[in-house]
């Protein structure tokens, strides 16, 4: 499976933004899908995934309640909708696709290239 994430860009903190993955190729329903991100001089940090069939999402900590992952089967793309952003979120998201273990262990081969999100006071 192919993936591209796009949708980034600079946004005021509290404010809000959707980043989009686009999943391509064989098999797109056999996968769950992920959201990683990584700050300049930080390690990749995980964000959420979702399951294909079921829709069953998993968010960090600090995602819960500001962030929620989506899915439109038929456009094959998953969402990653971003609210009350703050300075601290400012990043390269990236989307990963595999099993949901692998997912959220960030253990997958299938990655996507990064999107920036800056976040400004």
């Amino acid at each position: 499976v192919q993936l591209q994430a796009y949708g980034g860009g600079l946004v005021q903190a509290g404010g809000s933004l959707k980043l989009s993955c686009v999943a391509s190729g064989r098999s797109v329903s056999d996968y769950a899908y992920g959201w990683f991100r990584q700050a300049p001089g930080k390690e990749r940090e995980y964000v959420g995934a979702i399951t294909w069939n079921g829709g069953f999402t998993y968010y960090a900590d600090f995602a819960k309640g500001r962030m929620t992952i989506s899915k439109e089967n038929a456009k094959n793309t998953v969402y990653l909708q971003m609210d009350s952003l703050k300075i601290e979120d400012t990043a390269v998201y990236t989307c990963t696709a595999g099993p949901i273990a692998a997912v959220i262990g960030g253990k997958t081969i299938h990655w996507g290239q990064g999107t920036q999100v800056t976040v400004s006071s």
